[in-house]
């Protein structure tokens, strides 16, 4: 009788003290999370910083050499002048995002932000050649494209699987404005220093004409993929599974590869026309590189892949077995899986 009555004592405080643990846990998971939200912000907080001083440098590479509009504020290069107005149309749009907590003009943004860009440079550009406006022309057309392929594709989805844990968090979504910005920047970069360098008049040359060649091919890609991919989500059919037809047999990424393609025809085209500090600008290919394939491109999306498929077999041969970037002839996934 005394062993029983110890034994249900015992079980008696256990359940007791049950809740309470549970509670303590409940306590201490909120704080760690809470913890971790706050260093998350902190650490967006200090990447805005260190995006907007390598926004600054840029610019003051960019303007080496650079051509000041008549009644310039204080004398600063247009180059510069683009710059301000490329993060500045961020931060202004950033404001409505962040209040009715959306992302459905994200990408509207930056293409627009392109153009923008592109055509307050040539209006006051001091020598616009036939160049310098298939130049503009290029990368408002790939800008045009690419927005509103991509804000289609948001207003029929009705979100952005990127911006789920992000929006909610000021610092976090404010990084992602500004990290918008400085793609837009550095892309085009090579193209503004080019048009708005003092004196400078660009012409047809070999290197151009190679670059424009490279950038066709690279923009037809793109379109190839990015159409490809559209008319597969949008078969019934398709529903939960992976594309690995057409251009997607031969790359993982193969929209991705067009868009690297087309930035380096454009440094290509005016690789002879920039000059001193200048040269700077030509890392916006490296960075494109580095943003699509580390950043918001192809990590997220191979991150949500294997999240979504990573105990296919089929998924993992792909994965395997097809580059990320670069085109290759497809192997025979069904003879390997045998």
């Amino acid at each position: 009788m005394i062993a029983q009555w110890k034994v249900s004592k015992s079980i008696h405080t256990h359940n007791l003290a049950y809740p309470a643990r549970s509670r303590l846990i409940k306590k201490v998971k909120f704080k760690l999370k809470g913890l971790k939200m706050r260093n998350a912000g902190l650490a967006a907080s200090l990447v805005c910083v260190v995006i907007v001083i390598v926004g600054l440098l840029l610019a003051i590479a960019g303007s080496d050499d650079g051509y000041v509009p008549n009644n310039s504020p204080r004398g600063i290069p247009l180059f510069a002048l683009t710059a301000i107005l490329i993060f500045g149309t961020q931060w202004i749009l950033f404001v409505p995002a962040y209040i009715f907590q959306t992302e459905k003009f994200f990408d509207l943004t930056g293409g627009v932000t392109y153009v923008i860009a592109m055509i307050f440079t040539v209006a006051l550009a001091e020598n616009m050649t036939l160049v310098g406006y298939i130049l503009a022309l290029m990368i408002i057309v790939w800008a045009l494209r690419l927005s509103s392929f991509l804000s289609l594709r948001i207003q029929r989805d009705g979100f952005d699987k990127r911006f789920t844990t992000i929006k909610p968090s000021m610092s976090r979504f404010f990084m992602t404005w500004n990290l918008q910005g400085l793609w837009v920047l550095s892309c085009s970069s090579p193209a503004l220093a080019a048009i708005a360098a003092d004196g400078r008049e660009l012409e047809i040359t070999p290197y151009a004409v190679i670059g424009a060649l490279i950038w066709g091919i690279g923009f037809v890609l793109e379109i190839l993929a990015d159409g490809q991919k559209k008319r597969f989500r949008a078969d019934p059919a398709n529903e939960g599974r992976f594309i690995t037809s057409g251009l997607w047999a031969w790359s993982r990424h193969p929209n991705y590869l067009g868009e690297i393609l087309l930035w380096t025809g454009i440094l290509i085209m005016l690789i002879t026309e920039l000059s001193g500090w200048q040269y700077i600008t030509a890392l916006s290919v490296p960075y494109t590189i580095f943003m699509l394939t580390k950043v918001s491109g192809i990590r997220m999306l191979d991150e949500h892949g294997d999240a979504k498929w990573g105990s296919d077999k089929k998924y993992i041969w792909y994965q395997k077995n097809t580059p990320a970037l670069i085109l290759r002839p497809p192997k025979s996934m069904e003879d390997d899986l045998l």
